[in-house]
């Protein structure tokens, strides 16, 4: 008995040894003011030359505010038009990872677990499923977008029972569908007894200064806060949910389990948290896999928070990196994944003096216009021949054209809807998101 005390004792102890040793690598800011340490990109021996260059870029593609913590200081911080470091912005479906560190709050508080159906907190009926399909769809479900209700619905934000339709049984088909998604914050408020934005308030705001509020949008509850306090939030995800030496996210299963696949279909998303270095993903919208990493020209190690007109929340932990991205849509689609995620990552890949390859040139430049087309798609920055090939949104080959640069495609003959193109050049291999609207 005393051998297995002491062994467990120690094992305590490395484990806050090493909490400790992170926290002491990491800056963190103070809790109230706007006091917060930076580091130049010259002492950390990168690239400054590239700075106007993703200063060009970020302004360029509607970008309101811009920050880059190395090791938690600030090593680059840029706004742009009238947005200053005062300004509040919405996090769209970024936001999404935030719920999952509070579900996670809630979970070590022992108000619920993730094996509790929904049903628990909502009661019966809360779908339009049979009460048998009903009863399958726990808080798992939710967080790792598995409930099995339909996505395909007009309006997949709506929360009302008439909308939220019966398509698979939870947990085998992965749908990135908001409603549920949404609802789990009438599971937490149910299992709490406190709104969302009090129990944000108690749990993250007084105690690592991340501040900001929950609002209604239609059927969507969103968060809207300074840059700065999504600086926060991707610094306290970088310290695996520990403010200096405050363990926030005391579980450490569950912050494992957050930032790492959450299911088999798929890869590259695990609770509200997208990853990246994973063999293939699934979009929004898409019944896919899509072969490669979420965002080739980024760490392998990253995982974000994205939303919607590019909201950007990204965690490197492997550089102590944090980077944040907030503004209105750099392009179309409008959707959490967008073109924005890669030609950025090359950008900051340059500034940070990593090495681009030709392919890597080459992706950056390719830019499909417009988006949303009518019947004819250019390829602007294509440098040498290529192999297009178009995909519906269940990967169904719909065309393929062998083009030079210069030529265009006609995608007159395709019906209105959501495309995924792939282009192959010797160089590289690129794959797009395409809408079709006339």
């Amino acid at each position: 008995m005393r051998t297995v005390l002491t062994n467990t004792f120690i094992a305590v102890l490395l484990f806050c040894l090493q909490q400790n040793t992170n926290a002491q690598q990491l800056y963190f800011p103070p809790l109230i003011g706007n006091t917060w340490d930076t580091v130049t990109p010259a002492s950390l021996g990168w690239c400054t030359n590239y700075i106007d260059t993703l200063n060009d870029y970020l302004q360029s593609t509607n970008t309101k505010a811009f920050i880059i913590l190395k090791d938690g200081k600030i090593a680059h911080e840029k706004y742009f038009g009238t947005f200053t470091v005062d300004s509040l912005w919405y996090w769209a479906s970024a936001g999404k990872s935030l719920t999952s560190v509070l579900i996670g709050i809630a979970r070590q508080k022992g108000v619920l677990s993730l094996s509790d159906t929904v049903s628990t907190y909502l009661g019966k009926g809360w779908t339009s499923c049979t009460q048998a399909q009903e009863d399958k769809i726990t808080i798992w479900n939710q967080i790792t977008m598995t409930t099995g209700l339909d996505d395909g619905v007009p309006d997949k934000d709506c929360t009302d029972d008439t909308c939220l339709i019966y398509e698979a049984d939870a947990g085998t088909r992965w749908a990135y569908h908001n409603a549920p998604y949404t609802l789990t914050h009438a599971v937490l408020e149910n299992a709490t007894g406190v709104t969302t934005n009090n129990f944000t308030t108690n749990e993250l705001s007084l105690k690592t200064g991340i501040s900001g509020l929950w609002f209604q949008s239609g059927y969507n509850e969103v968060f809207a806060s300074k840059a700065r306090s999504a600086a926060r939030f991707g610094l306290l995800m970088l310290n695996k949910g520990v403010w200096k030496n405050d363990s926030i996210i005391t579980d450490t299963n569950y912050y494992n389990s957050m930032v790492n696949t959450s299911q088999n279909i798929n890869k590259s998303y695990g609770y509200l948290w997208w990853l990246n270095g994973k063999s293939s993903f699934m979009a929004p919208g898409f019944q896919a896999q899509f072969p490669g990493p979420l965002v080739p020209a980024a760490p392998a190690d990253m995982f974000c928070a994205l939303g919607k007109n590019d909201q950007k929340i990204y965690v490197v932990p492997s550089q102590n990196l944090v980077v944040i991205r907030l503004g209105d849509a750099s392009g179309t689609p409008q959707l959490a994944i967008s073109g924005f995620d890669n030609v950025v990552w090359l950008k900051l890949n340059q500034l940070m003096c990593s090495s681009t390859s030709m392919a890597e040139t080459d992706k950056a430049n390719l830019i499909l216009t417009p988006n949303p087309v009518d019947d004819v798609l250019f390829l602007n920055g294509l440098n040498s021949e290529a192999t297009v090939t178009v995909y519906d949104n269940l990967l169904r080959k719909q065309l393929e054209r062998n083009i030079i640069p210069g030529q265009s495609i006609d995608v007159s003959a395709l019906p209105i809807g959501i495309y995924f193109i792939k282009i192959k050049t010797k160089f590289s291999v690129t794959s797009h998101n395409v809408i079709v609207a006339r």
